[in-house]
């Protein structure tokens, strides 16, 4: 078979067998297929969209490229929790360390920022010695000793997908549904989870615009894990507005930090705390969800969260310090503010032009190879209902360099909306699917 005339069938929206979607992945993977070839297929997906055999398939294939792990030798219900990606979203980075300091035991591998959004794997790099690339015997070692680790994909864990994520987001792919859940299940299902909690994000700063879309896409992810007899259960919720305050690698560690010593913002600890109590109720070490919850807040209030978190850190080769001592961490040299122009509610904060901004700024990036400045971003000095005056600060820019400041901020002024009136209050968990 020709990799030229898949393209071109898929194009015309025809379904590909099985066999046809191993050898497109094989091909990919082993170097044989250029990138143009792999982009232009996954341009073909995105306008046509694929049938759920297409996606089983897909995600069977890049299962298939490395190796999966055998964690049948650790005792437990092994469960993991990832995010579909958006502004400010560094509830991994919480809710992990408090469902593994209640004995849940989470095996975790993360991807890198797409787009306007973070990525886990960004973000822990800003602590300086922080090992995201551990091998196999390593990744097995740590989640043995202290029930969580955290790594990237591995040339022998799923490499077809690390290949096709970071291609993704060069070619403006990273929206299509099959391919964010093939992308995400086959990562998990790698891992040898027996569960996992994925939280999907809706509105502005996300890749899915529509709850409809959110809904499509929790449901795919939910059936393919399903099929691969995993427990799988889906939250839709809000990013019309950034999570928490902190957008950046480094920022985003700061307010984790600050949010496992009990002192975060509301949204970002309420919805850490909900994925957290998922992930103890499908770990079965709490009998009832409400009972889970209960379990998630005292590991919050008791700081055994953090004290794992900062274990965590040590474990892969970062200094826990910086947990306590943020000047340990990449730190901008400049910074801008930006200012209220009237007086009102903050009635609107457009999560995906904070997050282009801070892109723009160094702290996401625009093509697969490009680097990251761990010390930019923005931190809110406002959310969505705040009252402000005329000339209040309504964020704060930091960065390293002058060029694109400028640029940066007026994406900035423009995602705030200001109004008379208070704006109603939205719900940050819209939908529970599964």
């Amino acid at each position: 078979m020709r990799t030229v005339d898949l393209i071109h069938r898929k194009r015309e929206g025809e379904e590909l067998a099985p066999e046809e979607i191993k050898f497109l992945i094989d091909g990919y993977t082993r170097g044989e297929i250029p990138d143009y070839q792999a982009s232009a297929f996954l341009m073909a997906v995105c306008y046509t969209g694929m049938t759920d055999r297409e996606v089983s398939a897909l995600t069977e294939s890049m299962l298939a490229s490395g190796e999966t792990m055998n964690l049948s030798e650790i005792p437990g219900i092994k469960v993991d929790k990832h995010s579909t990606g958006g502004v400010g979203d560094k509830t991994s980075l919480i809710a992990a360390p408090l469902a593994a300091a209640a004995g849940v035991v989470v095996p975790m591998i993360s991807g890198r920022g797409l787009g306007h959004t973070g990525g886990t794997l960004d973000k822990l790099e800003s602590i300086p010695g922080f090992r995201t690339n551990l091998s196999s015997s390593e990744f097995l070692s740590q989640l043995k000793r202290t029930g969580l680790v955290i790594v990237g994909q591995s040339n022998e864990l799923v490499p077809a997908d690390g290949k096709l994520y970071a291609l993704r987001d060069a070619t403006a792919t990273v929206e299509s549904i099959p391919l964010m859940a093939s992308s995400i299940m086959s990562k998990k299902l790698a891992e040898g989870v027996d569960a996992l909690i994925l939280d999907v994000k809706v509105g502005a700063g996300a890749f899915m615009k529509k709850q409809i879309e959110a809904r499509r896409l929790a449901q795919m992810m939910v059936g393919i894990g399903r099929r691969m007899n995993k427990r799988v259960q889906a939250l839709i919720t809000d990013m019309s507005q950034p999570l928490g305050f902190a957008i950046g690698n480094a920022l985003e560690i700061m307010e984790v930090s600050q949010t496992l010593q009990n002192s975060g913002p509301v949204d970002l600890t309420r919805l850490s705390i909900e994925l957290a109590a998922r992930m103890i109720h499908l770990g079965k070490v709490a009998n009832s969800l409400e009972e889970a919850r209960q379990i998630a807040e005292a590991k919050l209030l008791d700081g055994s969260g953090y004290r794992k978190f900062k274990e965590v850190i040590g474990a892969q080769g970062g200094e826990p310090k910086v947990l306590d001592r943020f000047e340990l961490l990449p730190n901008a040299t400049g910074m801008r503010e930006i200012y209220s122009p009237r007086a009102g509610y903050v009635s609107a904060i457009d999560a995906q032009l904070i997050g282009q901004a801070s892109t723009m700024i160094g702290a996401g990036r625009d093509t697969k190879d490009a680097a990251i400045d761990p010390a930019v971003g923005v931190i809110l000095e406002v959310k969505v209902g705040h009252k402000i005056d005329a000339g209040g600060v309504l964020c704060r820019i930091y960065h390293t360099r002058e060029e694109r400041v400028e640029e940066a901020a007026e994406l900035v002024e423009d995602a705030f909306r200001i109004s008379q009136q208070a704006p109603e209050d939205r719900e940050l968990i819209l939908e529970v699917v599964g």
